[in-house]
């Protein structure tokens, strides 16, 4: 049986017994199966913590007709309810007795875990050899080494504080040696992630190391239970509507308070959704209790709470936070500073940039950061992050505008092309990021003239160098040939359309021309100013 403790589940009365509702195939099984269903109510424990087991599988499809809607009887010592047409929140049928437990807050701003426990910092896998058996790391992942330090991110999005296998892949296998056979009482998951890389979709297997033909590194086709391999858990969480981003905890124990007695474990993990790249979940921490072991603890409970700001934007159309608990010395800049150019810029953004049925996010946090290495911002959905390093240095310079050029990207929002269209073509990175600095250099800071081509920079300008120069570009053609360009190459690129022949429908010309006309008429003034400017010189002498 399966026992898997479910968030938040909506309740009935069938047969004077109140329980969750159920039902849903399983998805990381390679043939779906429907599971009978046992939800339990344990007396005193609040709706949020429900309890349910899964026992033997569905008979076959007659069986409803003779049913109904609801039936019960007996399985493996249990009563099981069976409810047609609902949502199976649990998956698979493993190991006799043991329990999955599932804590999920979509939320949270730090790790919330209600049933399963903070990541413990003393436990079995902290001195563990962890391998990956196959798959591949993604160049943006921690090393193996974050997934048993006791430690978790400190937001939502940290991928060096995370692994994750690599973009477009079909995530992979990690090997656990814990040195010696132990008594396991529990096993436990973390992930953390704003969007679909945040539910966690595995199956665990344990070893003994002591069956003839034992394999210690069975690749992916190879069933692990062929070689010498138990298969204790299938875990999934999923929810059926939405990404499931957030926070998410996972326990797999026993009833009986032992999983047995094991010295490997192998962690078969599968991408969440293969819509689009990022289908690959940032898993945080992987902890294995010894259940002749010390007492779990943590070192990830802080006394300091969060330091937010709230304010709006519109008459309350837009809500923004301002989250500086990693950076408090910077709450003050950006409320007196920051808040303003956010209040009337945002509107303004989503005003630039619309599109038939398109709503932007109304709900923005921008979040300082520690780790961000010598990225300035960065955007995602409703987040923007900001280098707390970098803007200390830049308060009175580029900090602002940063800013602006980050909620171009909010608003932008090219990503759910790959979602809603399923023949999406891809925008090229060079405009999605140069119609951000098109707007921040020649909209909200033209004064600065931060994108300006000199004869410095003039050997480098090309129109697809991305940011500034881009903008430069695409400031040019906005005034030569058609002023809502960019409104346009946003339409396109938000719906999946983008193409190349968009630029000779629009101009005349292909967007290789316009590159080179661009950059003649900079040659040509370059060349003009230098001209006049020896021109003086000679006057004057």
């Amino acid at each position: 049986m399966l026992a898997t403790t479910i968030p938040t589940l909506k309740r009935w009365a069938i047969l004077g017994c109140p329980f969750g509702t159920i039902g849903r195939a399983t998805r990381s099984m390679s043939q779906p199966r429907i599971h009978f269903m046992n939800v339990l109510i344990r007396r005193g424990a609040p709706e949020s913590s429900h309890s349910i087991i899964a026992s033997s599988p569905l008979p076959d499809s007659s069986f409803f007709a003779r049913i109904g809607i609801v039936d019960t009887y007996h399985s493996m010592r249990i009563q099981s309810l069976i409810v047609s047409g609902c949502l199976l929140l649990s998956l698979g049928v493993t190991h006799a007795g043991v329990r999955v437990t599932v804590d999920h807050d979509a939320t949270g701003a730090t790790l919330k875990v209600k049933s399963v426990g903070l990541p413990a910092n003393n436990d079995a896998a902290e001195k563990a050899r962890f391998t990956l058996v196959d798959g591949e790391r993604d160049q943006n992942s921690g090393e193996l080494a974050v997934l048993h330090d006791g430690r978790v991110p400190t937001e939502e999005d940290q991928p060096a504080a995370n692994f994750f296998f690599r973009a477009s892949t079909d995530g992979g296998r990690i090997g656990i040696d814990l040195g010696s056979v132990i008594s396991i009482r529990q096993i436990n998951t973390y992930s953390w992630h704003a969007g679909s890389r945040g539910p966690q979709v595995y199956k665990l297997f344990a070893s003994d190391a002591e069956s003839a033909g034992f394999n210690s590194a069975p690749k992916k086709g190879t069933d692990p239970a062929t070689c010498g391999w138990k298969l204790i858990a299938t875990v999934d969480t999923r929810p059926r509507n939405g990404n499931g981003g957030g926070q998410h905890a996972v326990a797999v124990s026993n009833d009986e308070g032992s999983l047995g007695r094991y010295r490997h474990l192998l962690v078969d993990i599968a991408r969440t959704e293969d819509r689009d790249a990022f289908g690959n979940t940032f898993y945080s921490e992987i902890d294995v209790i010894d259940a002749n072991g010390p007492a779990p603890t943590s070192i990830t409970a802080s006394d300091s709470g969060p330091i937010l700001k709230s304010f709006e934007a519109e008459g309350g159309k837009y809500h923004f936070t301002i989250d500086a608990t990693a950076a408090a010395d910077l709450m003050e800049w950006a409320d007196q500073e920051l808040r303003p150019v956010v209040q009337a810029w945002y509107p303004k953004l989503v005003a630039m940039l619309p599109s038939d049925g398109f709503e932007a996010a109304t709900n923005v946090t921008l979040r300082f950061r520690n780790d961000m290495g010598g990225t300035p911002a960065s955007a995602g959905g409703g987040r923007i992050n900001m280098n707390s390093g970098w803007f200390r240095k830049e308060l009175k310079r580029e900090a602002r505008g940063s800013v602006v050029h980050e909620m171009a990207h909010v608003v932008q929002d090219y990503g759910r092309a790959r979602r809603t269209n399923p023949n999406a073509t891809r925008t090229p990175g060079w405009l999605v990021e140069g119609i951000p600095d098109y707007i921040r250099w020649f909209l909200y800071e033209p004064e600065t003239k931060g994108a300006e081509i000199t004869e410095r920079n003039l050997g480098r300008a090309k129109y697809d160098a991305s940011y500034r120069i881009t903008g430069n570009f695409l400031n040019w053609v906005t005034v030569k040939y058609d002023g809502q360009l960019v409104r346009k190459l946003n339409v396109a690129a938000r719906a999946g359309k983008y193409t190349e022949q968009l630029w000779r429908d629009w101009t005349g010309k292909s967007v290789q021309e316009l590159g080179e006309e661009w950059k003649q008429a900079h040659e040509t003034r370059i060349n003009g100013a230098k001209a006049n400017t020896e021109t003086e010189k000679a006057s004057a002498k």
